[in-house]
């Protein structure tokens, strides 16, 4: 049983890849440095992250694979699953030793479980784009939190710099205690010396912070749903499956 140890980034992944058909010794198992090994092994090897060789295997991948196949490899690895580095080394492998596109061979389990994984993170990244909520703090700053199941803050910044182009704005992932800020210019990441406080984790900015029109509009905001609503068609099962239940702390309307 061979074991592969690596630092837990993605282009330590590629460089485990890169050095396996070096070694022309696949890993039966793949670890980050702080995990502990198994009882039984035989082998144990440490792969040292190499800038370049992760570029010869990901520019080899960009050429075997489709546009959308690439996205779904990157959304599978921020799933942040404990299977997903070796799904995805063993994935990568049978796409560079196969003679033709295997990116749409659902029969294969690996194929088939990467593309699963993919989805269900594009799927929260949608989920994100429609949910967050911004407020205006009194510095003119726009501030929005959210608690993504998987880690796909990085993938709605693009969106975010497009629509509010002449906004300065942060969205900050509660669960994973980061964030990221736009000055009108640059998008920086950040993260806060006290990732305890109740707006951190709530949304919910206290009251002295925010703009002096934004309570207005947070009512005004209220209102609108309210008087949208048709009682009689009220269908709160599909209402939670549209919305789920764990982004309504979030939202202005629910509060």
């Amino acid at each position: 049983m061979t074991i592969y140890l690596y630092d837990g980034t993605f282009e330590g992944l590629l460089t485990a890849l890169f050095d396996a058909y070096v070694r022309r010794t696949f890993p039966d198992g793949l670890l980050r440095e702080t995990e502990p090994l198994p009882l039984f092994y035989d082998e144990a090897y440490h792969v040292i992250t190499d800038l370049e060789k992760a570029g010869r295997v990901w520019k080899g991948l960009c050429r075997k694979l489709p546009r959308h196949s690439i996205t779904l490899v990157t959304y599978c690895w921020l799933s942040e699953n404990p299977e997903a580095p070796l799904l995805l080394m063993r994935y990568m492998k049978k796409v560079f030793d196969a003679q033709q596109a295997i990116d749409t061979n659902f029969a294969d389990s690996t194929v088939l479980r990467v593309t699963q994984l993919g989805r269900k993170v594009g799927g929260e990244r949608y989920r994100i784009l429609q949910f967050m909520r911004f407020q205006k703090l009194a510095d003119g700053t726009y501030f929005g939190v959210m608690e993504p199941l998987y880690n796909v803050l990085s993938l709605t910044i693009g969106h975010f710099r497009d629509r509010f182009a002449d906004q300065r704005w942060i969205v900050y992932d509660a669960r994973r205690r980061f964030g990221y800020y736009y000055d009108g210019t640059e998008i920086s990441e950040i993260t806060f010396a006290d990732a305890s406080q109740a707006a951190l984790l709530t949304g919910k900015p206290d009251e002295s912070l925010l703009d002096k029109s934004e309570k207005l509009y947070q009512m005004l905001w209220k209102n609108y749903f309210d008087s949208i609503c048709i009682r009689e068609r009220l269908n709160p099962v599909k209402h939670k499956k549209d919305m789920p239940v764990r982004y309504w702390k979030f939202l202005t309307e629910k509060t």
